[in-house]
């Protein structure tokens, strides 16, 4: 576990957790740029449309919390680290 939260990429993960890994990196950090072959990928490694919905809600969700918190000028706890 501890493998994929420093560095997924060199993580020893299946190719279809790699896919959905990357999908969720280009959603957080470029939301615009997701495209519908995005989805046709994930969908080839075997994610149903359901998991693709439920990891495309959470990373929604995790921004949208993100970006309240960070307009009220909430600080982090000790020890957590903030996304770049």
């Amino acid at each position: 576990m501890q493998a994929i939260v420093s560095d997924y990429a060199s993580a020893p993960i299946s190719m279809a957790e790699r896919n959905i890994l990357d999908f969720a990196v280009k959603l957080t950090r470029n939301r615009s740029s997701s495209r519908e072959e995005d989805v046709a990928l994930l969908r080839r490694s075997g994610w149903s449309d359901r998991a693709i919905l439920d990891v495309t809600l959470i990373i929604a969700y995790f921004a949208f919390v993100n970006r309240i918190a960070d307009g009220l000028g909430v600080e982090l706890e000790e020890g957590i680290r903030g996304t770049p």
